[in-house]
């Protein structure tokens, strides 16, 4: 299948349970303990969303990951960018899933890595701020050991190359101390193994800082561009029937509710027309699973919509080298953000359906259409 852009999907690894989160929630916690406890908040809220197809899936299940990449790939999806935990001195958490994916070169799909360098706080899950794992960057040895530790993925075939460096994306890059350093050592030790270097990519919520990161020496930033909802949208307001119904019910009269409509207006800017920004499509959004509602949600997203999104998406990166014009896909597989393509009991596989239609090069489309 040829597509107009590179859509690139992030992919959330925490669908298994592991010891921290027995500690930390309670036993055999994964994300869809949050996710089926997940009720409406308000009105013509749609809660909880649920899977269809692929079930409540244990990512343990080496055939799970196998439809997952089937999915993807049929429906014009170049690659999974899996979130990855290093803390610092050599801790990881939640590395199972991408290991197996590596070491069994199974599903034979197309993947790249995103450093999710941020601290874990309990600050959702009514633990007040209390510290989980403690993000560090202890300098030049772990820097070395975590090279070695991602180095068989970056040699690996499957693994997404923008002009021919493995593709790696950091979710803090502002917040890494001496990141010229960690970045030039970095590539220096990827010279010494046949590679070319790293295509550094920063993930960056203020897009206006765009050029602060690209400063930095990282080659893209890819801009997520969700704080702009409530930056740049009216606050919601409700109407004096609307706030009596919720103080019926016992609702909060203050939740961050956004129309998914409003939202996509704000959600691309002009800047993902440069050379070196990428900009991010979301398909849907809704935290509450996580947050019980302390922060966004954008209601009624539809696959209508996501189409109207996800063309404007294309089109800012249109005029791209080939290598260059990629596209993030927030995300893959974030049910507890109300954040996903997966298929689902309301809508099925409409997002991928939509995703596929917009993405397919024509011909290729009217090829895979026997009734055209």
């Amino acid at each position: 299948m040829e597509t107009k852009a590179r859509a690139i999907a992030y992919y959330l690894p925490q669908y298994y349970p592991i010891p921290e989160n027995d500690e930390w929630w309670e036993k055999g916690f994964t994300e869809w303990t949050n996710v089926t406890k997940a009720k409406p908040l308000f009105p013509g809220h749609y809660q909880p969303n649920l899977p269809s197809e692929l079930g409540f899936y244990d990512l343990r299940v080496p055939e799970v990951r196998i439809q997952q990449a089937q999915l993807a790939k049929e429906h014009g999806i170049e690659g999974f960018c899996y979130w990855h935990y290093w803390f610092g001195n050599g801790k990881r958490i939640l590395e199972r899933i991408f290991k197996e994916v590596l070491e069994t070169g199974s599903p034979d799909f197309p993947f790249c890595l995103a450093w999710a360098n941020e601290t874990w706080k309990g600050i959702w899950h009514g633990l007040d701020n209390q510290i989980l794992a403690e993000q560090k960057y202890p300098g030049t040895e772990d820097y070395i050991a975590h090279f070695y530790e991602l180095l068989p993925a970056f040699q690996d075939k499957r693994y997404i190359r923008v002009n021919n460096k493995p593709l790696f994306v950091i979710y803090k890059p502002l917040d890494i101390p001496d990141i010229g350093f960690f970045m030039d050592l970095w590539n220096s030790l990827a010279k010494e193994n046949a590679l070319e270097g790293i295509y550094f990519v920063g993930h960056l919520f203020d897009y206006r800082r765009y050029q602060e990161v690209l400063n930095l020496g990282l080659d893209a930033v890819n801009v997520v561009r969700m704080n702009e909802v409530q930056r740049q949208l009216p606050k919601p307001k409700l109407s004096f029937k609307e706030k009596f119904k919720y103080k019926l019910k016992n609702i909060p009269t203050n939740l961050p509710v956004y129309q998914y409509k409003d939202a996509i207006n704000v959600l691309l800017g002009e800047e993902s027309k440069k050379d070196h920004i990428i900009p991010t499509a979301f398909p849907n959004w809704d935290h509450s699973p996580r947050s019980k509602g302390k922060t966004l949600i954008l209601h009624d997203s539809t696959p209508d919509l996501f189409r109207k999104h996800i063309r404007q998406a294309i089109k800012l990166v249109e005029s791209k080298p080939k290598d260059e014009n990629i596209i993030f896909i927030k995300s893959w597989n974030e049910w507890a953000e109300g954040n996903y393509l997966e298929p689902d009991r309301r809508y099925g596989r409409k997002y991928l359906e939509v995703l596929k239609e917009e993405n397919t090069k024509e011909d290729d489309h009217y090829s895979n259409n026997p009734g055209l």
